[in-house]
């Protein structure tokens, strides 16, 4: 028996037992692992430790994602029903019932070591699941030590240790390929060559798409409450967010304006010499290295040599361009504090280029829009956005990395892993959730039959094309 199958079994005898547990049993477990990573103490030193190990973010702004995301991840489940029956319909005469799925392979990547597991963790244990942690090499110490805070957490209050666990040093492809093929569901978040590696494993899977979000601003925009929460989102753990803002697109009426409101937050925008200096060190051969990923403004402008008199200090950059696609690589996603920014004459314009920069990078994620506060030209422009581009989500007025994984300000559910839909080759749209470690099993009664007749059926139909 491989170690992966050893790991599998024990997690399945954990699981077995864990189905038992009443709801008010598996809330307790739930409360008690978040607290492995809310305990302040624990997510300080979990929040150094992924930055150390990965090269990657902020530990400040890590330790408030961590916090912030698993606050709110909790308040999501503590309204949630996922033992027993979930609901009943007296009048179709059925009843649903939560049922596990098992054991969860759970796929995760070096930008959220912690945050990212622990959600996985806490959604899989809400829905009475076991869970494998598969952490990208470089998070692999990190997800250690959270594991080792959960497992004090899980002895605390009784329940099986090995309801979580994760693959063992070192973290291989083969390793993790095996766990998603002996799991019983897979919830895959990271690199696209993992979300096809799940889609591929022949287990039932979750994956994400890609992320390139662009943001609109348009001419009733308040441009420096816009510029705030670009710089407020885009600076956040130096851009690891899959939600971070990759892109604005600024209306011609506004242009100049929202440029010097960005600046006024701290954006610097770099001449052509200086975005050819970032673009040297940044892309090769038109696709995006590793070399500024996820670093400071400081590192990035000492590695690429930037000459712009406030390189320095700047919060984030700023470079302009007119094109999208391959031949254009800041059209695509730079995950580092970096800013493209187009021109565009009108928000129909700008609408165009969007759909154009998405089927490049980034289809179905999501799009911001900075615009009226409130009214019907916000509505109207909102619906204009959902009805036409290729997005799961439209952000409207907010801080579009800390909003669309879910905030304190909007409704969307807690989470780190946003599905793409069809447009981003994944099979969900929502934002990951409990739902998506259940199944559901559903008791059907009889009822008294209707039966409906042609004619009223189909009356629309013969109104206009009689029989």
């Amino acid at each position: 028996m491989s170690e992966v199958e050893s790991i599998i079994q024990r997690a399945h005898i954990a699981q077995k037992e864990f189905e038992l547990y009443t709801q008010e049993q598996v809330d307790l477990v739930v409360s008690s692992v978040a607290w492995a990573i809310l305990e302040p103490s624990r997510n300080e030193e979990l929040a150094k430790l992924a930055v150390r190990d990965t090269g990657l973010g902020d530990a400040a702004d890590k330790f408030k994602k961590n916090f912030r995301k698993t606050l709110g991840l909790v308040r999501d489940l503590q309204k949630a029903k996922t033992v027993g029956v979930v609901s009943h319909d007296s009048a179709t005469g059925i009843t649903e019932y939560a049922r596990p799925v098992g054991v969860v392979a759970a796929i995760t990547p070096s930008t959220n070591p912690g945050a990212t597991p622990i959600n996985k963790i806490l959604n899989a244990l809400k829905c009475r699941n076991a869970v494998v942690i598969a952490p990208s090499p470089k998070g692999q110490s990190t997800c250690f030590r959270l594991l080792e805070f959960v497992h004090a957490q899980l002895d605390l209050v009784k329940a099986p240790r090995d309801l979580v666990q994760m693959l063992p040093d070192p973290i291989t492809k083969d390793a993790t390929h095996e766990l998603m093929r002996l799991a019983d569901l897979v919830v895959a978040t990271g690199s696209q060559a993992n979300i096809r590696s799940a889609y591929t494993c022949g287990t039932p899977a979750f994956g994400v798409g890609a992320g390139n979000v662009l943001v609109i601003i348009d001419e009733h925009a308040n441009l420096d409450a816009a510029a705030h929460k670009i710089n407020q989102s885009k600076t956040f753990d130096n851009a690891t967010s899959c939600s971070s803002e990759n892109g604005a697109v600024l209306l011609d009426a506004i242009y100049d304006s929202a440029i010097e409101a960005l600046e006024r937050a701290g954006g610097v925008l770099l001449d052509a010499a200086d975005k050819q200096r970032l673009h040297d060190v940044m892309f090769s051969n038109r696709k995006l290295t590793s070399a500024l990923t996820a670093q400071s403004p400081a590192v990035i402008a000492e590695r690429a040599k930037l000459q712009h008199p406030k390189a320095s200090g700047a919060r984030f950059f700023m470079v302009e361009e007119a094109g999208y696609g391959s031949t254009a690589p800041f059209s695509g996603e730079k995950l580092s504090p970096i800013l493209t920014v187009w021109r565009a004459a009108n928000f129909q314009a700008a609408k165009e280029l969007v759909t154009n920069v998405y089927s490049y990078q980034g289809a179905g994620h999501s799009v911001g829009l900075h615009t009226a506060s409130s009214g019907s030209i916000m509505e109207e422009r909102a619906a204009d956005l959902a009805r036409d581009l290729p997005v799961a989500r439209v952000i409207v007025n907010q801080a579009h990395a800390i909003a669309t994984g879910g905030s304190f300000e909007n409704g969307l559910p807690f989470s780190l892993s946003m599905g793409c839909g069809t447009w981003g080759k994944n099979n969900f749209s929502d934002n990951m959730n409990y739902r998506h470690y259940l199944n559901t099993t559903r008791v059907v009664r009889p009822i008294a039959e209707k039966v409906p007749d042609v004619e009223t059926l189909l009356a629309n139909y013969f109104s206009r094309y009689p029989k």
